[in-house]
């Protein structure tokens, strides 16, 4: 993997781009992940011995690439995670969709499931098992029969962005879990970070535009 994408950093937080295809964080496969490729690059760049402190305060799934935030100190973890659960840390993607809406904007409201086979499913809002899912999106662009669109999660289950427009005939590109058409890469990237500091309080907001072969028709 290329040198560790880092846009901001101090004693409290560090925020970095993930590439599409790295874990968040260490798993029973024990592939590269963020987490580890973070702590070295702090070990490295502090000549740090021992073990070094980062707190995971949220995921991007595997195939996502996009901005991630880390906590460098457990009081900025613990305020980061309780933003988190207030809906305070705003996230916002873009994904390439396959079709065009008819709806150029508009809102999702779903109940979805997790499966033991790790997909999603839509499920009756009767189901006990289901958990309500909810996002804003609007179509930034289309091109042949693809679209460019702006998603923000409103709240943030499994598969959300993938299944909820999947499930309404608009897989992603590249998603052949839920339909989508062959791609090199899922077309799914979380593109707008924003957080208040644990510390300073002040708000901070990153953003950062995808690139590679599968955004080219969308990003020059």
């Amino acid at each position: 993997m290329n040198k560790l994408d880092v846009l901001y950093e101090d004693n409290h937080v560090i925020v970095v781009v993930k590439p599409c295809n790295i874990l968040s964080q260490a798993d029973i496969t024990g592939d590269l992940d963020m987490l580890t490729l973070i702590k070295g690059y702090l070990k490295e760049k502090y000549q740090k011995p021992g073990n070094v402190y980062l707190g995971l305060v949220h995921r991007l799934d595997r195939p996502v690439g996009g901005i991630m935030v880390f906590a460098k100190t457990s009081k900025a973890a613990a305020r980061l995670s309780k933003q988190v659960q207030k809906h305070e840390l705003e996230k916002q993607y873009y994904a390439i969709i396959c079709g065009k809406m008819n709806d150029k904007k508009g809102e999702f409201c779903d109940h979805l499931k997790k499966l033991s086979n790790g997909n999603t499913i839509v499920v009756s809002s009767d189901d006990s098992e289901g958990k309500e899912a909810k996002l804003s999106y609007q179509v930034v662009k289309e091109e042949g029969n693809y679209s460019l669109v702006r998603i923000q999660l409103l709240t943030g289950r499994h598969h959300q962005i993938r299944v909820q427009f999947a499930s309404r005939g608009y897989p992603l590109l590249g998603d052949r879990r839920y339909g989508g058409e062959n791609a090199p890469r899922l077309a799914l990237f979380s593109y707008h970070l924003a957080f208040y500091h644990p510390i300073k309080k002040e708000k901070l907001i990153f953003e950062k535009a995808p690139s590679g072969e599968v955004w080219q028709l969308f990003f020059s």
